[in-house]
């Protein structure tokens, strides 16, 4: 398969209405359309994205197609998120893709959204040089907290995931008690950064295997805040940057020492992070001093291949692509495990 193939890309999973363009592995175009509407209800209203969803996904493909400099008629496949995220979001995606590719007689690839985070990976200026096979892939969203052993393009081992809440529902639910605006985990990570990470203690959850769990920690942030608050209702506020720092140390350093764990049990020092939370400078520190410590070599996506967005999408089909697989009619799933 050539690798220069035109390829238009369609992410609409949550609340991100994104539209790509990609030749072969360049990205030409990467367009993402936020849904602001959400802030006001402190989550994404699943009712309200899809309605979203469907205002921007013509306006967001034009767009794409415009900054790429291409026509409709040079495309030669299609692709879209099947899965997971919310359903009537990513129906809107799927059907305003399958019917494209329909209308032009291209394929249409269907393709899971976690995968597609890992392989953002191999875009073409995302890195000098692209991860080697295999390599460990920490993914953490606001709905998932994966370790992913790599072992090919398709080929997925999943080593541990999340037991109850993600990494960035953590985040977000802390930021909540904190009276942060939504989304809360990039308020934590930017008052994080002139706080004290030591000044409190939270509690990490001991769990078996390679799994995490932040439900105990969530907890833990809500107790301290209402004991203190007894005594001083202005506490938060007197402290939000050192409570930030803190909240952001704990949860960094739960994903960290499993990342440890899966590196050592494995014997594998290639070490990626992905999904919207690897966007955290906590994490990304911290991914940094544990490779200079432990010899790895650490693959750190760029911001704008970090939240959700169609790039990602399109070099997943690209490289499907490339090994020849033809597109099917995948079902769209709401929840869709990875292996």
């Amino acid at each position: 398969m050539e690798k220069d193939i035109w390829i238009c890309a369609i992410e609409s999973s949550c609340d991100d209405t994104s539209a790509a363009v990609l030749k072969g592995r360049h990205v030409m175009a990467n367009i993402i359309a936020n849904q602001e509407v959400h802030a006001k209800y402190g989550g994404v209203v699943p009712e309200l994205a899809s309605r979203a969803h469907q205002q921007h996904i013509l306006p967001v493909v034009h767009q794409a197609l415009d900054t790429a400099g291409i026509a409709l008629s040079d495309l030669q496949a299609i692709a879209y998120t099947n899965g997971p995220g919310l359903m009537g979001s990513l129906l809107v995606g799927a059907s305003f893709a399958r019917g494209l590719a329909l209308s032009l007689q291209l394929p249409a690839y269907g393709i899971h959204h976690m995968r597609a985070h890992i392989l953002a990976h191999f875009i073409a200026d995302a890195h000098p040089a692209p991860p080697p096979f295999p390599f460990l892939c920490l993914t953490v969203s606001g709905g998932h907290t994966q370790l992913v052993r790599v072992d090919s393009p398709s080929d997925f081992a999943l080593l541990g995931q999340t037991l109850d809440d993600a990494a960035g529902e953590a985040f977000d639910k802390a930021a909540k008690m904190l009276g942060l605006p939504y989304p809360g985990g990039p308020e934590i990570d930017r008052l994080a950064q002139n706080g004290d990470p030591h000044r409190f203690t939270f509690a990490k959850a001991q769990v078996g295997g390679l799994d995490f769990s932040f439900s105990g920690t969530k907890t833990s942030v809500l107790y301290e805040l209402q004991r203190a608050q007894k005594d001083n209702p202005r506490f938060i506020e007197e402290n939000l940057e050192d409570l930030c720092a803190s909240i952001q140390l704990t949860i960094v350093d739960i994903l960290m020492k499993r990342l440890q764990e899966a590196a050592t049990q494995t014997g594998i020092a290639h070490i990626a992070l992905a999904g919207g939370v690897s966007a955290n400078s906590g994490l990304r520190n911290a991914l940094q001093a544990q490779s200079e410590k432990l010899g790895w070599t650490p693959y750190v996506p760029p911001l704008r291949y970090c939240t959700d967005n169609a790039a990602m999408i399109g070099i997943a089909a690209a490289m499907d692509m490339e090994r020849g697989k033809t597109a099917e009619e995948l079902p769209i799933l709401a929840r869709s495990p990875l292996v």
